[in-house]
């Protein structure tokens, strides 16, 4: 069917009492383009919850008026939401058209036989979130919307799949599977062509067979092609083909549909690990949720793209869909960038987490979510593995056994050609195990038991010591023997020994503490059954605010594991919310073996007097900067990474001193130096020689603000990162600014912000405040016309402004 973009011309409100409207209390709609998070510009509330960063619970109203041509009469016409959060319910023209409870899964709406074409007709969304997530989920239509239009007999949507078998280097078995539908009262013969070509668009196969479908039914087409010496999709050269498919009659073509696809192997075995075409890849992962930071949870394709692209250049080559299907968009960035993916189903299984999560749901609609992932994931290359769950309560009992085995043959029967996991934790998995056993010894009041995030909170050995023991080791046996490949969230206790109890297993790190990567790389890369580590997380998130945040506790403070209003983030992430790298990031490159310079860390001054407490989730409070006005002569900590054995510390050419550093000393060697403005240089030493530098030097005071604009791939989005810089051109992170962003022409101002955890600023903008000296603005183009940014500050330094002159949408020229 042919698929166009259903994103504009929709309205949205907060959902109203229609008894109130009757009586003229009535909010008016507001014009939206999709994607829309409902909830990112809502107020709010400082008493409410930190896990979903103080916004308030609500249910929201969308409509849109559709006129389809009176040519479409007889057409088959099918409306496609890639996601809206949550409990979603579909009218068109005051009749039920359809729903979908899970707020991550797409789902499709048989929309002709509801629409009267010729005529105007009211296609009306609603949706609710509340008291259903630990996360900020945002709300509303937040992912993509489409339109198919096709004759009676068709390709449906997600009516084509691709696979390739049979892969050898002078040529591949392609095996193209194609969905032929009819809405036709009559059996109908087609003919089902398939085009297979390479990224030149050259064609490498083709194919055609005669296809009959019985009235108001559907048949499936199979065509086994032969690639001659295909190029294997991996993260490293992520080569892409095409399959085009269409459906003729007499030679008059009546439908066609397209997706991109790639050739590769996988293997997985407790000898040699995971291998991509042959060759052994360990996952150097990240946890990711779908929020797009300032975006909210507005599943932008350019957005998306940005984020794997960061992530990527940041030294991961693999991304978790934590704990939910991934968007589309990003699945198609991780194809073309080269990520490999887990994605992961649910949150929760028939235990709820939440007092309205999707446990209410589940046993009804969990296999129509899980056949929406599958259908969404498979044509994509990236995805290697599919998690069906995220620290399931039932994992530790035989009707969790049960289930699990349930979800993974219901993922293998839809596609066997990869693996599947489900992300342990081992001391939720025996958790009535537990209070049984507070409850012997008189130690459980038998009241609630804390969150999650509460009970994990101990140093990773405690976790261990519980994750290790034989009650886990005994209760959790058949939840991971239905599995392919054993997820292990904060278990890293269990891999050495596992290789011992159970030799056939082969394991994930699903979920990793971040400041243990040190020690769990090392683990991965000595046993081969180990092939992987996820962290959380890759990139900071919107709620479950303040679990990495950084206390500095008063005489009789006691730490808290979330963050008081106004915070929003988490503060986990090696990359900010508005992409920036933290400190964190660059340490976990040189653990990786991507980095041989040094990196410098500095803490932040002012907080001498009082006690440092770190969770597990909490990096150092530092930052890569050595511009400290108002702190010349006062002691700073600072911290150098490097994977040489030592490295030296010098301020302006003068040694301050050496230590031991690489990976007997955690990668991580420490300094206290008396500030003083100047250029701060660390040296790497190796086998006694001096090697590689990496220096911070202090900058001026703030001259002017600097912009530099990034075009989105689609040319929709375009994201201005924005600097305040001293007379030199240099970030000055001590100098941060209240700043207005002003977008004159074809544009509008989609979110302006910065990576700051706790901002007293909404992200809606025009004003907000930079921070660590930095800022993105999002604007999101809606003409072809030329357009004008124009960044200034409270403060008397100069503005900024980016010029966008190219606007063919495919990426726009900037000047700046």
């Amino acid at each position: 069917m042919k698929r166009t973009t259903f994103n504009d011309g929709w309205q949205f409100r907060q959902k109203q009492n229609p008894f109130a409207e009757l009586g003229g209390l009535s909010t008016p709609y507001t014009d939206v383009v999709l994607p829309h998070d409902a909830l990112i510009h809502e107020e709010r509330d400082p008493d409410g919850e930190g896990a979903v960063a103080y916004f308030p619970a609500g249910a929201f109203q969308y409509r849109r008026m559709f006129t389809p041509p009176a040519d479409l009469a007889g057409r088959r016409i099918v409306i496609e939401f890639e996601g809206v959060y949550r409990d979603a319910t579909v009218h068109i023209n005051g009749a039920f058209a359809g729903q979908r409870p899970y707020g991550y899964s797409g789902f499709t709406i048989d929309a002709d036989q509801f629409l009267r074409p010729g005529e105007e007709n009211v296609i009306e969304v609603e949706s609710r979130h509340g008291g259903d997530s630990r996360w900020y989920t945002g709300a509303g239509i937040y992912r993509d919307v489409w339109l198919h239009v096709g004759a009676a007999v068709h390709v449906p949507v997600d009516g084509v799949r691709v696979s390739a078998t049979d892969i050898e280097s002078e040529g591949a078995v392609v095996e193209v599977d194609v969905v032929v539908a009819s809405t036709s009262n009559r059996r109908e013969t087609v003919d089902v062509s398939v085009t297979l070509a390479d990224a030149d668009a050259t064609t490498v196969a083709y194919g055609t067979v005669p296809v009959t479908v019985e009235a108001n039914g559907h048949s499936r087409s199979r065509q086994r092609l032969y690639v001659r010496t295909p190029k294997l999709w991996s993260a490293e050269s992520p080569v892409l083909y095409s399959a085009a498919v269409q459906l003729s009659v007499d030679g008059a073509n009546i439908d066609s549909a397209s997706t991109a696809f790639g050739i590769r192997t996988l293997r997985v075995d407790p000898v040699h690990g995971l291998r991509v075409n042959g060759e052994v890849v360990k996952l150097r992962g990240a946890c990711v949720h779908h929020d797009n930071g300032i975006l909210g949870a507005a599943t932008c394709a350019d957005a998306e793209e940005r984020r794997v692209r960061l992530l990527k250049e940041a030294g991961f080559n693999a991304i978790r869909s934590s704990h939910n299907p991934m968007s589309v968009a990003m699945l198609e960035a991780c194809d073309r960038l080269g990520v490999y993916v887990m994605d992961e189903t649910f949150d929760m299984w028939t235990s709820n987490k939440m007092p309205h999560d999707y446990s209410l749901h589940f046993t009804e609609w969990w296999e129509r979510d899980v056949e929406s992932m599958v259908a969404k994931d498979f044509n994509h290359p990236s995805v290697i593995m599919y998690s069906i769950g995220n620290e399931i309560p039932e994992t530790g009992s035989p009707a969790g056994g049960l289930t699990g085995r349930a979800l993974a043959e219901k993922v293998r029967a839809l596609d066997p050609t990869r693996y599947v996991t489900n992300a342990v934790n081992g001391m939720l998995a025996v958790m009535d195990d537990m209070r049984k056993i507070a409850a012997q010894r008189g130690d459980d009041d038998g009241g609630d038991t804390a969150g999650i995030n509460t009970l994990m909170a101990g140093p990773g050995e405690f976790m261990n010591q519980i994750g290790t023991s034989p009650l886990v080791t005994d209760k959790t046996a058949e939840s991971f023997g239905v599995l392919d490949i054993a997820g292990m969230n904060y278990l890293d206790g269990r891999y050495a020994m596992d290789k011992e109890l159970f030799p056939n297993r082969v394991i994930v790190g699903t979920e990793t503490f971040p400041t243990r990567i040190d020690h769990n790389w090392a683990l991965v890369t000595e046993n081969a059954h180990v092939i992987g580590d996820f962290t959380w997380t890759g990139f900071d998130y919107l709620g479950e605010v303040g679990i990495g945040r950084a206390h500095h506790l008063a005489e009789g403070e006691t730490p808290s594991l979330s963050g008081p209003y106004p915070w929003i983030a988490a503060w986990c992430g090696d990359l900010d919310l508005i992409g920036s790298r933290r400190p964190a990031s660059f340490y976990r490159e040189i653990v990786f073996g991507l980095r041989t310079s040094p990196y410098i860390a500095v803490n932040r001054p002012g907080n001498e007097d009082k006690t440092f407490y770190a969770g597990p989730w909490t990096w150092s409070d530092s930052i890569g900067s050595w511009t400290w006005a108002g702190h010349e002569g006062a002691p700073l900590a600072v911290e150098v990474y490097s994977d040489a054995e030592e490295v030296e510390l010098a301020l302006d050419g003068e040694v301050i001193a050496a230590a031991a550093a690489g990976a007997d000393n955690r990668f991580t060697a420490e300094f206290t130096v008396t500030y003083r403005p100047g250029e701060l240089t660390a040296t790497a030493i190796r086998g006694g020689a001096r090697a590689e530098t990496f220096s911070l030097t202090s900058v001026g005071e703030a001259s002017r603000l600097e912009a530099r604009a990034e075009n989105g791939r689609s040319g929709e989005l375009i994201f201005i990162e924005i600097a305040v810089v001293d007379a030199d051109g240099r970030v000055n992170t001590d100098a941060d600014q209240l700043i207005d962003v002003r977008v004159d022409g074809d544009a509008v101002l989609a979110a302006v912000g910065s990576g700051n955890p706790a901002p007293t600023h909404t992200y809606d903008g025009p004003e907000n405040r930079t921070f660590d000296g930095r800022a993105l603005a999002v604007v999101r183009r809606i003409g072809s016309g030329a357009v004008t940014v124009t960044v200034s500050a409270r403060d008397e330094i100069a503005p900024a402004t980016v010029v966008l002159e190219e606007v063919d949408r495919h990426g726009a020229a900037a000047r700046s």
